[in-house]
This record gives C-alpha cells, sequence and structure tokens, in this order.
C-alpha cells in the first residue's frame, strides 16, 4: 500500500518541480527580457527626432527643467568634494614628502573619476526621480492614453525630450561639478594649508591633458546622462498607473541607475584607459 501511495505522489511531485523550474527561469528572463524592450524603446525614441522648432523648444524646457534646476546641489557636493579630496591628499602624500602634487592627484582623480560618477548620481537621484515620477503621474491619470486616442506619439512628445535634456545636460554639469571642486580644492590647499599658488597651478597645467583627462571624462557624462534618461523615461512610461506602481518604478530608476553608472565606469576605464 506505501508502495502504490508513494507511486501516486509521484506525478504531482514532478509537476511541482517543473512550476519551480518554471519559476525560477521566468525570473532569470526577466532582466533579459526588460533589456531587450528597453532596447526597442530608444529605437523609437530615436526614429521620433525631427529637429523642428517645437521639439527643440521642448528640449531646451526640460533642460531648464533637469539640467539648470540641478545646479545647486551639484555645484555644493563638487566644492566640498574638492576640499575633502585635498585634505586625504595632503595627509597622504606628505608622508612621502609630495604635498606640492595634491593639484595633479586631485584634478587627474576629478577629470577620469570622481566628477563623470558622482555626478552622474546624484543627477539620477534628482532629475532621474523627478523624471521618472512626472511621467508615471501622467500615466496614472491617463493623460498618456488621452494623447494616444488623439492619435500624438506620447513617446515623441514626452519621453524624447527628457531623454535629449539628460543627455545634453549631463556633460554640462559634470563640467560645473569639476570646476567647483577645482575652486574648493584651491581654497583649502592655498586658503587653509598655505600651499604656494605657483607649484599648485604649475603642477596641474603641466601634468593635466585637456584630452586625455578632461574630454575621457565628459565622453563618460555622455554616456551616463544617455543611460539614466533612457532608464527613467523608460521605467516612467512603464509604470503600474497606481500610487504604488509610480513609487516603485521612481526607486528602480535610482537603484538601477546608481548600480548601471558603476557597471559601465569599469567597462569604459577598462577599455580606454
Amino acid at each position: 500500500m506505501l508502495s502504490i501511495t508513494k507511486h501516486l505522489e509521484t506525478p504531482g511531485d514532478c509537476w511541482t518541480e517543473m512550476a519551480t523550474l518554471n519559476h525560477y527561469a521566468s525570473k532569470l528572463a526577466t532582466p533579459v527580457v526588460q533589456s531587450g524592450r528597453c532596447l526597442l524603446f530608444l529605437a523609437r525614441m530615436i526614429s521620433g527626432i525631427r529637429f523642428s522648432a517645437n521639439q527643440l523648444r521642448s528640449v531646451l524646457q526640460q533642460i531648464y527643467l533637469i539640467g539648470a534646476r540641478s545646479l545647486v546641489i551639484i555645484m555644493i557636493c563638487g566644492f566640498f568634494v574638492g576640499m575633502v579630496l585635498s585634505l586625504q591628499a595632503i595627509n597622504a602624500l606628505e608622508q612621502f614628502g609630495a604635498s606640492d602634487q595634491v593639484s595633479l592627484l586631485v584634478v587627474k582623480s576629478l577629470f577620469r573619476e570622481l566628477g563623470p560618477v558622482l555626478t552622474a548620481l546624484l543627477f539620477a537621484g534628482r532629475a532621474g526621480t523627478s523624471v521618472t515620477a512626472e511621467i508615471g503621474l501622467m500615466k496614472a491619470t491617463n493623460q498618456i492614453e488621452a494623447m494616444e486616442l488623439m492619435a500624438i506619439d506620447p513617446i515623441q512628445i514626452i519621453a524624447l525630450p527628457r531623454f535629449l535634456a539628460g543627455l545634453i545636460s549631463l556633460p554640462l554639469l559634470t563640467a560645473m561639478f569639476n570646476a567647483l571642486a577645482i575652486l574648493g580644492s584651491v581654497v583649502f590647499s592655498i586658503g587653509v594649508m598655505d600651499m604656494d599658488a605657483g607649484i599648485f597651478w604649475s603642477k596641474l597645467q603641466t601634468s593635466v591633458y585637456f584630452y586625455k583627462d578632461f574630454v575621457g571624462g565628459i565622453w563618460k557624462s555622455l554616456v551616463f546622462g544617455g543611460l539614466v534618461s533612457l532608464i527613467a523615461v523608460y521605467f516612467g512610461y512603464t509604470a503600474k498607473p497606481t500610487g504604488a506602481g509610480v513609487g516603485t518604478a521612481t526607486t528602480n530608476t535610482v537603484v538601477l541607475s546608481s548600480v548601471l553608472i558603476l557597471v559601465f565606469d569599469f567597462i569604459m576605464t577598462s577599455f580606454f584607459t
């Protein structure tokens, strides 16, 4: 009797195992599916570029909203990052009698890594969440559906200007971050630590290269800007039309943007250094 019962339970166990395997397979396939949909969304946005006056006006408006309004936090953080870098660099270099190299260390680290990465992280937290929440709210209040009913492409009108604005804004914000960080380094190194200004600027001018250091960081920020903007508009456009859905999409924007910024930074540094 026990063997018959065990034999009868076997088919149910097989179905349970198959359901479990299907569950894990769907979990593993979800990121791949989402990546493909995101790339299709990007292709649809790019196909909507028209170079018209109305589209240019919309892009400039979004540059002001998500770029210019992010300047305050970018400038404040950049200034204090420069001061902290100078403080740590001076303390470390003094052990080897090379404290006069502080400007070289600070500016190279800013231009190549810290400037693009920190600016992109701040941009994702400030502007990326704003874009996702705004588009998600439009979807929750049926504004996107209303545009589709009127034969208006919401991706071209809503998503594309915000994507292009983020793509343009982040390199400019990175340059501003670097400038304020250098100012913070000057204030601390020359004003507080009484370092010779001539040595500070001469080391910077002779050892920092425009194309190798500065332009390389700007290229990184351009990639980060496109990445953060794409994630923000995609999650906003595909958010569930509820308050919880918009909140989840906003959280996913910050988390995924932060992770991908660091991943792409490593990839770009490995290939172009």
